[in-house]
């Protein structure tokens, strides 16, 4: 029992944030009427968006997706090139 209450005393636990933020890149299609939102934390990724409205359909998705982790979501111009930013902070907190 001593052992193993000093086994978790010297856990790493408590050293190192278990805080995530996922990574999204919203990238535009070779038709260039479209995007894709690309992320390791979707399931089926890519995501493809059409439209006026494609962009901030993928940002809002992107978002919505990332409630309760801290988000940062890249979107490319057609030559590979960031040309904006976003950064969400979770909404969720723990009680």
């Amino acid at each position: 029992m001593k052992f193993a209450q000093q086994r978790w005393a010297e856990s790493d636990l408590d050293k190192h944030s278990t805080t995530v933020a996922h990574v999204y890149e919203i990238r535009p299609r070779a038709d260039r009427y479209s995007v894709d939102l690309i992320s390791d934390a979707l399931s089926y990724s890519p995501l493809w968006y059409r439209g006026p409205n494609a962009v901030s359909d993928a940002l809002d998705h992107a978002k919505s997706r990332s409630r309760t982790h801290d988000a940062v979501i890249h979107v490319y111009d057609e030559t590979g090139n960031v040309i904006e930013t976003h950064e969400h902070a979770g909404e969720f907190k723990a009680w």
